[in-house]
Parts: C-alpha cells; structure tokens; sequence
C-alpha cells in the first residue's frame, strides 16, 4: 500500500460534519488535516439549484443509493434511504429547512450523557456561531456565519389557508419556528443564499480549502480504521482507504475523526472490529472492542403524507401540468431565482401536539402545494397539496449492521418503523389532527377532499394501518453510535464523542444523538462538529 502521509487530525467523510471539522481545525495553522471523502466534487449543477433534490436523490453521483430491508411497520415496504454521496454529503442533497429542534431535546442529552454542556443554553451559541441569519444577531440567532438562513423565496393561497385552519384548531401563527419549542406554525426558513442551495461544502470546505495545512482526497473508500496496541490499550492510528484503483494508508499523529454519518460510520466501526461481537463474528471478523450499541438505536422520522384534492386555488400540480407552466417556471428562477424552482421540498411547516396533555409539541407537519405517488413519481394531474405529519420522538428503534465483510457492500438497514403500541396511537392521532386542520372553516372555499389514504379509515386500529401504508421516510436518520455515560453498556461515545475502548477515535455526526431532535436534523449536526471541534481544539496544545 501507498502512503498518504502523516497528518494531526483524518476526517473520514466531508458531508456535513466532515466540512465545519475541515474549516474549524485547521485555522490553527499549525494543525495538518487530511479530509476523505467517498463521493466527488459537488460540481454537479443540480446540487445547487434547489429543487434538483430530485435529480440527485437516486442518483449514484450524488447518493449512496441505499434501501431498507422490508419493514413490518411498513406493511412489508422497503424504502429508498438517500444519504449523500459527495462533498457535502447529504447537505448537498436534502430539503435545506434550517431546524434546530425544541430546547429539552438537549436538556435530554445533558441528562443522559451526565454532561452539562450539552443543555440547550450550552449549545445555543454553538448554532448561532455558524449562523448568518436574514434578520441579524439577537438573542436566538447569529449573524455573520459560514451557514446562511433566508425566507423562501415564495408563497401560496393554499399554504396560507392551511396556516390559518391549523390556527383555528389551535395551533397559533409564530414568526420564528426555531426559538427553541412551543407549537406554531409559520413558513420554513431554508439554508439558501438568494436562490441558490447553500450546502457545507461551500459554506464551510470552500474557504479551508485555499489553506495550506488542508489536504481533500475524493473519491477514496475507507476500507476500516488502523490500531496499534499499547500499554495504553488500543489506540488508532489511522486509516486503511483506496481510491483511482490504488490502495493507501494514513496516519494520525493525534485523532481519527469519523464524520460518515449515522448509516457510514456504524459501517465503518464493525468492518474494523468494533461493535457487538456476534456480529463481526459472523462475518469472519476479529473482534477488537466488543461495543453492543454499535449500529444499534437507530431512529428517524416517519412522515405520514396525507393528500387532499382541492378547488380554485392554484398548486404546483396545474402549475407544471403544460409547456407554458414549465417554461414560465424555468424562466422565473433564471430571471430572479424565485419561483418553484427555488422550492425546498416542503413550503409551511408547524408543529403540534398529538394530546393536549403533553408538555411539548409531539408532531412537525411538513405541507407542500403539490401531490405524487411517492417520491420520484411526476405531480398528479388534478390540483392538491399535500400535508405530511411526523412523530418527532417515536419510540420505535431499529439498527444497521453490515452484510458482510465486503468493504462496499451495503450494510443492512432496519428502521423498524411503527414498532411501538405508543409510535401507532401517535401515528392515529396525527392522521386525526390533520383532517380536524383540513376541515377547518378556512379552507372550506377550496372544498377540500382526502385523495390518501381515503376516508374509509377512521377508528384508531384502522388509522394506525393506514399510517403504515403512506408512511415514509423524511430522511433523518440518527442515533447508531449514540452518546451516553461511562457505565451505560449500550453507549458507543462519551460526552466528548470520544469511542469506548480506544484512544485517539471520535466518532462526530447524527449517530452520536442519544434521541433524535424535534426536528430536520441538518443544522444540529453542524451544531455538534462545532461544539467537537471547539473540544478538540481546546486539548490539542
């Protein structure tokens, strides 16, 4: 094998983490960093115009093109699970909506990492610190930051009707959706610059990328991660990785950073001897550290899409149906980069309880102008909009385990969906709530009628089937190398995401939550490659 060179610091993976860890470390310009990555550049021009989600999802240029085993809970489906493959990673490739969740979701981790940094007055400079926000520095938010926050660029009647019939059924009109939990409604704030995708790469690799101490390689597959064994116990040294049919290693002076996200690095651990013990043996692999919670706690969000056909108002469907429409929108957003085309996936969004005896918001409504089958479908031909609901913190837990020993063979996916008696009586109610929103008196002129899943669902038993049935995932997947205390046997990392059972390996990305966030989980997980790297530096001298 090659040599790649010594470094202080490997990151493996430059999706979202990956990139603010590249920026972050190596302004200290004493610090060397080799950044991996497993997908290319994203010179792709649909990355950044916003609605080529849809030519890049799917796409083996931009995404990693992985599906779940069959789900129970899904009546058998298997779904696509779009992670990004390229610089960026799935910032590169998801719904842009800027979201950083209710303040007891990091209360709950403070709790049961036994760490006290972690409490949401710990991490709110953290967001605002990479924050550049349209209204300007205030208590809530930042400015002058790498990761830029607008308004769409847009609106609808029919949103705004939806917006007013949640406020009938008492969920209020709020300003601000990230001011930290309370229910309310109101117009997702997206992470765009004037029209145009705003992704980590060019907010926050772009600029490390001109300095000297930053060395990217594109294209290079981490195979498994290098130990030696010390009188210290095991320590990792670096990595194991190929790329234009080569095969190299490297070396960390200080620490191995593995940023490949919650599906990537549980992979990337049991291919090198770390995880539940039966599991590497299985597949012909030495365990190194028997680590039960490796690839284990996965959670997402569920979202169940509920469509309505509707009358005299305008949508995305009738606006796209001919020529005249598709050529009015190209021309739109060439002209101002407004329109459609300037769309994130989901327009209004809202959040809500499922009881009213619970303390916080239990649901997000994702509602979009337009209907389809399911993702990757073309718009129906009738006028609809769709309103979509999810469980912010399902109970429900599933896993991912690798395969095989095969380094690019695709691990095993099993989000176990719907598992839980308490994630169908949500499912139920949420399905409840929509059609109580829906048959509103403010969106009675646009006669709206259930398109799916139909009416003919109406008792809890019938519409916990039915949420089975449209439900589908929004893309959030979390949880699989989860932070916890010292003795809690089932915690991959430690409180500084430092791995158990070895020295100089962090793992920092969305697998590290301990419970998903009430919320699009983008921002937060920039949020902890901030607060990683502000750790890192602190200890390195």
């Amino acid at each position: 094998m090659e040599s790649a060179g010594e470094y202080d610091y490997i990151i493996v993976g430059a999706g979202t983490s990956g990139c603010v860890l590249a920026n972050r470390l190596t302004q200290r310009k004493d610090l060397n960093v080799l950044l991996i990555e497993a997908g290319g550049k994203d010179d792709y021009l649909w990355i950044h115009i916003p609605v080529g989600y849809l030519h890049c999802i799917g796409n083996p240029r931009t995404d990693w093109l992985f599906r779940t085993e069959p789900d129970a809970g899904l009546g058998g489906r298997s779904l696509i699970y779009p992670r990004g493959k390229v610089l960026g990673g799935s910032s590169s490739i998801n719904g842009m909506i800027y979201m950083r969740g209710q303040k007891t979701d990091y209360d709950r981790w403070a709790e049961l990492s036994g760490d006290p940094s972690w409490r949401w007055d710990g991490v709110l400079p953290l967001f605002k610190r990479s924050e550049d926000h349209h209204g300007g520095a205030n208590e809530i938010h930042g400015a002058g930051g790498e990761w830029r926050v607008e308004r769409q660029r847009l609106s609808w009647k029919i949103l705004d009707a939806f917006r007013e019939a949640a406020a009938e059924q008492g969920i209020p009109k709020i300003a601000d959706l990230n001011a930290g939990g309370g229910e309310g409604s109101s117009y997702f704030e997206v992470n765009q610059r004037r029209g145009i995708r705003l992704n980590t790469a060019r907010a926050f690799l772009a600029p490390a990328a001109q300095r000297p101490n930053l060395t990217v390689m594109t294209g290079c597959h981490v195979e498994r991660l290098l130990f030696e064994d010390t009188d210290a116990g095991k320590v990792c040294r670096g990595v194991q990785f190929t790329g234009g049919g080569r095969a190299f290693t490297a070396t960390a002076q200080r620490e191995v950073l593995l940023a490949a996200g919650a599906i990537g690095s549980p992979q990337i651990l049991q291919l090198s001897g770390i995880g539940p013990a039966a599991l590497l043996q299985e597949h012909g692999i030495a365990p190194l550290v028997d680590l039960p919670g490796v690839g284990e706690n996965l959670q997402d969000h569920l979202q169940l899409r509920m469509i309505f056909k509707v009358k005299g108002a305008p949508t995305l469907n009738t606006r796209a149906s001919n020529w005249f429409g598709k050529l009015w929108i190209g021309l739109e957003y060439a002209l101002w980069r407004t329109g459609p085309m300037s769309m994130a996936p989901s327009q209004l969004g809202a959040f809500a309880r499922s009881r009213p005896d619970l303390p916080a918001p239990d649901l997000q409504f994702h509602v979009q102008p337009l209907s389809l089958d399911k993702f990757g479908d073309p718009l129906h031909r009738f006028p609809a909009f769709t309103a979509s609901v999810c469980n912010l913190q399902p109970s429900s837990r599933g896993h991912v385990r690798i395969a095989s020993k095969d380094t690019y063979a695709a691990p095993k996916i099993v989000p176990n969906y719907l598992s839980t008696e308490d994630d169908r009586k949500t499912a139920a109610s949420a399905l409840g709530l929509t059609r109580r929103i829906v048959a509103s008196p403010a969106l009675a002129r646009f006669q709206p009628q259930e398109y799916l899943p139909g009416p003919q669902y109406q008792t809890e038993e019938e519409l916990a089937q039915a949420a089975g049935m449209i439900g589908t995932t929004i893309f959030h997947p979390v949880g699989t190398c989860r932070m916890g205390r010292s003795e809690d046997p089932t915690a991959v990392v430690d409180s500084r995401l430092r791995v158990r059972g070895v020295k100089n390996l962090r793992v920092i990305d969305a697998s590290i939550m301990p419970f998903i966030t009430s919320g699009n989980t983008n921002s937060p997980t920039i949020m902890i490659a901030e607060k990683a790297a502000e750790d890192i530096l602190a200890g390195s001298g």
